[in-house]
């Protein structure tokens, strides 16, 4: 594995480690720090904070182990996952009335391009090798 293509699967990781870990901590009252709708039940933000650490670990995973034949998800996993999870967020605030403070729609925001950016350059990257 390219060196480029490491970095970036750590860099994915890492922010899937870290988006993880806010959802896990969403019943000590991160969402209402973060200016975030609170849920009813910490029930699914703390089972999507579980997934998104393991896509997390298995990103770093295959940035690791890829050499020594240990694989994880992969780049195109995480250019699949990053799509999609940037997708809905995006549509999510560009369609439905989200009644947020200022904080929330700069987090959520944030999120999303940060999200949507990494997919792309993974993406790009990934186009760019098979040509």
């Amino acid at each position: 594995m390219k060196p480029s293509d490491r970095t970036l699967l750590i860099i994915d990781g890492l922010v899937n480690l870290l988006l993880g870990v806010l959802l896990l901590l969403f019943p000590l009252g991160m969402a209402s720090m973060l200016g975030v709708p609170e849920p009813d039940s910490n029930f699914y933000p703390g089972i999507l904070g579980a997934v998104l650490c393991g896509i997390g670990i298995a990103l770093l995973i295959d940035a690791r182990g890829a050499s020594s034949g240990f694989h994880g998800l992969g780049l195109a996993g995480a250019i699949v996952i990053n799509f999609c999870g940037a997708g809905v967020l995006l549509g999510w605030l560009l369609f439905v009335p989200l009644d947020l403070p200022l904080r929330g729609r700069v987090t959520l925001w944030t999120i999303a391009v940060g999200v949507l950016t990494i997919g792309t350059v993974e993406l790009l990257r990934n186009i760019g090798k098979s040509q």
